[in-house]
């Protein structure tokens, strides 16, 4: 039997060891804040969209992108779906819980805006919906995935693909992630 030192070591070192594979991302991350940042600039939002843990990481990123992350700035436009129980329901209810997202990203979004879908696996129905119909109108299209990206991959301009399949794991980086990307949007909307 596991004691609970043995656990929370193990958590730890499962963290560390991850947290050291993500390297390889930085070029992507990189290229992601720098199109967020375009986004702003030129008048777009940034809509965000996740189920359970990523619903809450959606809302943790734009909240960080309205209000501020560390820096005192002007507020930036950001929305996460998550978020309106009126629309979320009689979207599920009229059209099925595939669609909760979709139908708000065909109302509310425009090709000046970027649209990210944060799925651990890359194969939330929703999520993958959304993210097309982004594509079709010709947002820039972002996926927050574990390892390999699922089929969300297919649909997405920038892929941040988290390399594991360990949902826990997987949601540490990507609100590290996302930290960071609200970072260079503070740094490129304070010194501009």
């Amino acid at each position: 039997m596991t004691n609970s030192t043995d656990l929370i070591r193990s958590s730890i070192a499962a963290h560390q060891t991850l947290l050291s594979q993500i390297a390889p991302l930085i070029p992507s991350i990189e290229q992601v804040g720098q199109r967020l940042n375009a986004c702003l600039k030129n008048g777009g939002k940034i809509l965000l969209m996740g189920n359970g843990g990523s619903a809450a990481d959606s809302q943790h990123i734009a909240a960080e992108i309205v209000v501020r992350y560390q820096t005192e700035r002007r507020g930036l436009a950001a929305i996460a779906l998550t978020t309106d129980t009126s629309i979320l329901t009689a979207a599920g209810n009229d059209f099925g819980f595939e669609q909760i997202y979709s139908r708000q990203v065909e109302a509310l979004c425009s090709e000046r805006d970027a649209v990210v879908g944060i799925s651990t696996s890359g194969n939330s129905v929703n999520i993958i919906r959304a993210i097309a119909t982004a594509r079709e109108l010709g947002a820039t299209t972002i996926g927050m995935t574990g390892v390999g990206g699922g089929k969300l991959a297919a649909h997405c301009d920038f892929l941040l693909a988290v390399p594991s399949p360990v949902t826990a794991r997987v949601q540490e980086m990507h609100i590290l992630i996302g930290h960071i990307l609200c970072e260079l949007v503070d740094h490129a909307h304070t010194t501009a």
